[in-house]
C-alpha cells in the first residue's frame, strides 16, 4: 500500500470485501510507520517489515485475533471462512513467535475457555454443579499453569495465544494517542454510522513525541487497570512516579490517577492519606478536598489559611462555588465573626400541579406551557452547545499542533484542557465576531447544511433541525448568544452541562425564557445553580419550575 500523504485519510473500504479488518490493520501500520517511525524499536520496525509478507489468511488471524477480547483462544472460536483452517493459518505465526501454539494455562484461564461440562469432565466433578461451584471445589488447587492437552488429554481441542497483544496495543496507541478508540472506528466510519470532518495536518502532529511518553502512557494505564480491578490504593501508589511529567498531558492523567487513589483512602476513612496525596496534586479539585480533609483532621485553621489563599485565586467557578459553602464554616468552627455573604439573585420560579406522565417530568412540563404562539422544546445542553459548535466550526477544527492526528477525531484531543480557548484565540474571535453584525444567522444555517452529520464534541445533530435553529435564532439576542459562548468556552468541560432543560420562544414577540424543571424532591445541582446565577447576572431570562403531582402515574 502506498504511503498517506500528510492530512490525507485513509481510503474507504467496501465491507463486501471480507478482509476489510485487515486492509484496515495494514492502513495503521503503514500509518504509524510514516508518523512514529522514529518511535518504534527493532522488534516492532521488524514487525511492521514482517507482516505483509505473510500468507494472508495467516495475516487475517493474527488480525482477528488481535481485534478480539483478551489473548487466549480456542481454535475452534477462530473459524472464519475467508481465513479457512485457523491451525494452518496459524502455523507462520507460530514460526515468527507472534502466536503461541500451546500456552500454559493457569486455572482462572481455563475455566475461562471451557465449559461447564468439559471442566466437569476433565476434574471428574458432578455435571449438575454450576460453574461458580466446579471453581469453588477447586479452589485448593494449586496446579501449576500447563497446556491445555495436559489439563484435558481427551478434548479435542487447541488453544492459541495472541504474544504480540502488547505491540498490538501500542500501535494502537500511537494511531489514536488514546486507549478508548480501538479497530471498530474504521468499520463505523465505513458503515456511515459515524463521519469525521477532515482537518489537513502536517505529518510532525501526533499524540507522543517520544517514545518515553509512550511508555509513560501504558505505565500509566497499567496503574489504573490495577486499580480498577480491586488492587489496594497503596499498593497501586508504589507504581505510580513521585515526580510529576514534564509532559501536562500525561501529568494530568498522573494527577487524575492519584486523585482517585486519595478518593478510596477517604471512603476507608484513611483521611491522613487522603490529605498527603491531595496536598501534593495540582489536579483540579484536589485542593477543595484538601481543604476538607485539613477540616476533618482538626486542622481547621490550616484549612480556613487554604481556603482563603483558594478564594483569592480560585481555579474555577465550581470552586469558588463550594468556598462560598466552606468558608462560613471554617470561620466560625475558630470563633470567628460571620463575614456578609453577597445577597443571593432571585429567579423566577414556576409552580405546577400536573398528572404524572409516563415520561419524563420535563415532557410533562413541556406539553404543560407549549403554545401555538409560544412553543417549547425540551433542549438541556443541546441547543446552546450546538449553536456555539456551529457558529465556531472553524475555530473547533482548526488544524493546531496536537489536535488531531488521525481520521477519527469527533473533536480536538486538546478540547478539556485550560488552554483551549486561548490556542485558538484569534480564530474564536473571528467566529464569534459575526455575533456583531448580525451575520452569524446565515453563518449558523449555512454551517448546518454544510456539515450535517459530522461528528462534533458540541453539535447534537439527533435533536437538531431547521426550523428549531431558526426559531433561536429569530428569538435570542445576539448580546445573550455571546455571553453563553463566552462562559462555555472558558471551562468546555465544565460548562457544556447545566443548562437549563426547555426553552420557549415567542416568535411574533422575537424574545425567549430558559427553564429548569424540577420534579418532586428535586434539588437544583451545582453546575445548574452556576449557570442560573451567570443568566442572572447578566440579565438572560431563565426560571425554574417545581412541580408536584396530581395523581398517580397514568
Amino acid at each position: 500500500m502506498q504511503d498517506l500523504e500528510p492530512g490525507e485519510r485513509p481510503p474507504r473500504q467496501s465491507l463486501e470485501n471480507p478482509f476489510y479488518y485487515l486492509e484496515n490493520f495494514q492502513q495503521v501500520l503503514d500509518w504509524v510507520g510514516v508518523r512514529h517511525g522514529d518511535l518504534l524499536d527493532e522488534a516492532e520496525r521488524a514487525f511492521l517489515d514482517r507482516f505483509p509478507r505473510l500468507p494472508r489468511a495467516s495475516r487475517a488471524l493474527l488480525v482477528r485475533m488481535a481485534m478480539r477480547k483478551g489473548r487466549l483462544f480456542r481454535a475452534g472460536k477462530l473459524r472464519y471462512a475467508e481465513i479457512g483452517c485457523p491451525l494452518e493459518a496459524a502455523a507462520p505465526l507460530i514460526a515468527e513467535g507472534w502466536v503461541e501454539a500451546a500456552p500454559a494455562l493457569g486455572l482462572d484461564e481455563l475455566f475461562g475457555l471451557l465449559t461447564k461440562g468439559e471442566i466437569a469432565q476433565a476434574f471428574g466433578l458432578p455435571a449438575k454443579l454450576r460453574k461458580d461451584e466446579l471453581r469453588a471445589a477447586l479452589a485448593a488447587e494449586a496446579e501449576p499453569p500447563r497446556p491445555l492437552a495436559e489439563w484435558c488429554p481427551a478434548l479435542p481441542e487447541r488453544v492459541l495465544g495472541l504474544a504480540i497483544d502488547g505491540l498490538c496495543e501500542r500501535l494502537r496507541l500511537m494511531f489514536f494517542g488514546n486507549l478508548r478508540q480501538d479497530w471498530s472506528e474504521f468499520v463505523l466510519a465505513d458503515l456511515g454510522i459515524y463521519r469525521y470532518e477532515q482537518v489537513p495536518f502536517s505529518a510532525e502532529s501526533r499524540a507522543f513525541h517520544s517514545r518515553r511518553e509512550l511508555d509513560d502512557y501504558l505505565h500509566l494505564q497499567r496503574c489504573r487497570e490495577r486499580f480498577e480491578a480491586g488492587a489496594a490504593p497503596d499498593a497501586v501508589l508504589a507504581g505510580i512516579p513521585a515526580e510529576p511529567y514534564a509532559n501536562p498531558w500525561l501529568e494530568r492523567r498522573r494527577g487524575k490517577l492519584l486523585f482517585r487513589l486519595a478518593q478510596q483512602h477517604e471512603r476507608d476513612g484513611n483521611w491522613p492519606e487522603a490529605l498527603r496525596l491531595h496536598a501534593g496534586n495540582r489536579y483540579p479539585e484536589a485542593r477543595q478536598r484538601c481543604i476538607r480533609m485539613l477540616e476533618r483532621c482538626a486542622q481547621v485553621e490550616a484549612a480556613l489559611e487554604l481556603a482563603l489563599a483558594a478564594e483569592a485565586a480560585p481555579e474555577s467557578e465550581a470552586e469558588a462555588q463550594q468556598l462560598e459553602r466552606l468558608l462560613p464554616r471554617l470561620r466560625r468552627a475558630l470563633g470567628q465573626p460571620p463575614v456578609p455573604r453577597r445577597a443571593a439573585r432571585r429567579v423566577e420560579r414556576l409552580d405546577l400541579r400536573l398528572p404524572q406522565p409516563a415520561a419524563g417530568v420535563e415532557w410533562a412540563v413541556r406539553e404543560h406551557l407549549d403554545r401555538p404562539e409560544a412553543p417549547v422544546h425540551y433542549v438541556e445542553n443541546t441547543l446552546l452547545n450546538s449553536l456555539l459548535g456551529l457558529l465556531c466550526w472553524e475555530a473547533i477544527f482548526a488544524p493546531l499542533p496536537g489536535a488531531f492526528f488521525h481520521p477519527f477525531h469527533s473533536g480536538p484531543a486538546d478540547l478539556t484542557r485550560p488552554d483551549f480557548a486561548e490556542r485558538r484565540r484569534e480564530p474564536f474571535e473571528r467566529c464569534l465576531a459575526r455575533l456583531d453584525d448580525g451575520s452569524h444567522h446565515e453563518a449558523i444555517l449555512r454551517t448546518f447544511a454544510e456539515k450535517h452529520g459530522l461528528q462534533s464534541p458540541f453539535v447534537a445533530w439527533g435533536l437538531l433541525d431547521e426550523p428549531l435553529l431558526r426559531q433561536a435564532l429569530a428569538c435570542i439576542p445576539a448580546r445573550h448568544l455571546r455571553l453563553v459562548f463566552e462562559r462555555l468556552l472558558r471551562d468546555v468541560k465544565a460548562n457544556r452541562s447545566g443548562l437549563p432543560d426547555l426553552i420557549q420562544f415567542w416568535p411574533e414577540e422575537a424574545r425567549y425564557r430558559m427553564i429548569e424543571v424540577k420534579g418532586p424532591g428535586d434539588r437544583l445541582q451545582d453546575n445548574q445553580c452556576r449557570w442560573l446565577d451567570y443568566a442572572l447576572e447578566h440579565g438572560i431570562p431563565v426560571a425554574v419550575c417545581y412541580v408536584q403531582w396530581a395523581e398517580e402515574p397514568r
